[in-house]
């Protein structure tokens, strides 16, 4: 006699209206290290697998200066490296092109 055994995972989206997620990936991104320079974290809300990073990291990458874009999916956690100190609002607007909020900078 042999048990099976299933498990579903249900990721959901935090943010109110469209996520740009397309729904077609089933794997998140590790975060990647960020290299020398200028380093800026910032907390992004309604990242839910690679495409969102993907397309984050693609915004966020357009801003003069950026060198480095690391995400950690699970805590929403951005951390980008530059050549020059990042004004929010351009983090800003690069993080909703995407189509995701960015709740803030963080500390550390």
């Amino acid at each position: 006699m042999s048990e099976t055994s299933e498990t579903t995972l249900t990721v959901e989206s935090t943010t109110a209206g469209a996520s740009s997620c397309c729904g077609s990936c089933s794997t998140g991104a590790d975060a990647a290290p960020v290299g020398a320079g200028l380093t800026s974290a910032f907390q992004v809300k309604g990242m839910t697998c690679g495409h969102c990073v993907t397309s984050v990291t693609a915004e966020l990458k357009r801003i003069e200066g950026v060198t480095d874009v690391a995400v950690d999916l699970v805590s929403g956690r951005v951390t980008v490296g530059s050549t020059r100190p990042l004004a929010d609002a351009d983090v800003a607007a690069a993080v909703d092109e995407a189509g995701y909020d960015l709740v803030g900078r963080l500390d550390g």
